[in-house]
């Protein structure tokens, strides 16, 4: 999709020669009208609410909230959160709201790979058959924390061996997983943790019969002291310990979109889909337009062009007219 939206973009920009749009500058209007489509969303879902409580929002095919939870649930991501100190836990990187914190308090196995894989976990010291305790639908957590991967997880599809089993998908990246440590968990006896706010938690700690226990865990977003740095929670009791036993289930942000290209020697560069650093919109081709109409407002600003800007704020107006 990102290449028709360039070349749509190009195609008015150019009609009245306002001016040309680097592959660069696309790009970075392109991360931003994603953005701000994405976190349209949101409000737009907060709206339908409304009308769906009040009445007036249709059905089947005219439900309009259905289409949105589906394209903001396209973007969940389940991760095991690691350690950075006795019970303060990192959030991704790439969170944008956290929708739900599970404990997961029976670890079943703990070590690290001795060998790389497609979607298969290797260690030549373990005994997965023997023990009988590690079986198909656990969860395996990378709790690497020097690993680019680290907090991703897969399923035990099956146990192969003593020493390997199959994955539902490769948790600790691309790159060799070799000396990556990890953590299998199982969902018996899995708590969710209660958000909590900073000021409440003072309380509920103050006192034995309202402290959170390992039956009723919480967590409070941020550190539990000013020296905390990142994103972070800190879950209570603090015997709640270890990496990949808390798992944070998110709406992640969209990745960054990248209009990759081969360049031609006194010519126009060329859009290369295979490039390493290609990346298309994670955003339904029913977007599209939208994309447009917001790209063209940035160009048209950066192009110092009024027409350019206008033309693409009208638009973006009778499609939200449409849609309301």
């Amino acid at each position: 999709m990102i290449n028709t939206v360039r070349a749509t973009v190009l195609s008015i920009a150019n009609k009245n020669n306002y001016g040309y749009i680097t592959p660069s500058d696309f790009n970075l209007y392109a991360k931003q009208a994603q953005l701000d489509i994405f976190e349209d969303y949101f409000y737009q879902y907060n709206s339908w609410i409304i009308k769906q409580n009040a009445r007036v929002s249709g059905s089947e095919y005219a439900d309009i909230l259905k289409g949105l939870v589906e394209v903001i649930d396209s973007f969940s991501e389940t991760r095991g959160l690691t350690t950075s100190g006795i019970n303060l836990y990192n959030l991704p990187a790439n969170y944008y709201l956290i929708n739900k914190i599970n404990y997961y308090p029976n670890t079943i196995f703990s070590s690290t790979t001795t060998a790389a894989g497609l979607n298969t976990l290797t260690d030549a010291n373990a005994t997965f058959t023997t023990t009988g305790t590690v079986l198909p639908g656990q969860f395996v957590t990378n709790t690497s924390l020097v690993s680019v991967s680290s907090g991703f997880g897969a399923y035990i599809v099956s146990v192969d061996s003593e020493t390997q089993l199959t994955l539902s998908n490769n948790p600790f990246g691309s790159a060799a997983t070799i000396g990556n440590s990890y953590t299998i968990i199982t969902t018996a006896g899995i708590r969710e943790v209660e958000r909590v706010s900073q000021n409440k938690i003072f309380y509920l700690n103050s006192s034995s019969l309202t402290s959170p226990n390992i039956s009723y865990p919480a967590y409070v977003l941020g550190g539990a002291n000013n020296l905390s740095t990142g994103n972070t929670i800190t879950v209570y009791p603090d015997t709640i310990i270890g990496s990949g036993k808390i798992l944070s289930q998110y709406i992640r942000y969209p990745l960054d979109p990248n209009w990759s290209y081969s360049s031609l020697t006194g010519g126009e560069p060329v859009f290369d889909e295979g490039a390493a650093d290609y990346q298309d919109f994670e955003l339904p081709d029913s977007d599209e337009p939208n994309l447009v109409n917001k790209i063209l407002q940035y160009a048209g600003v950066s192009l110092r062009e009024k027409d350019i800007a206008v033309f693409g704020n009208i638009q973006e107006q009778e499609d939200n007219q449409q849609q309301s």
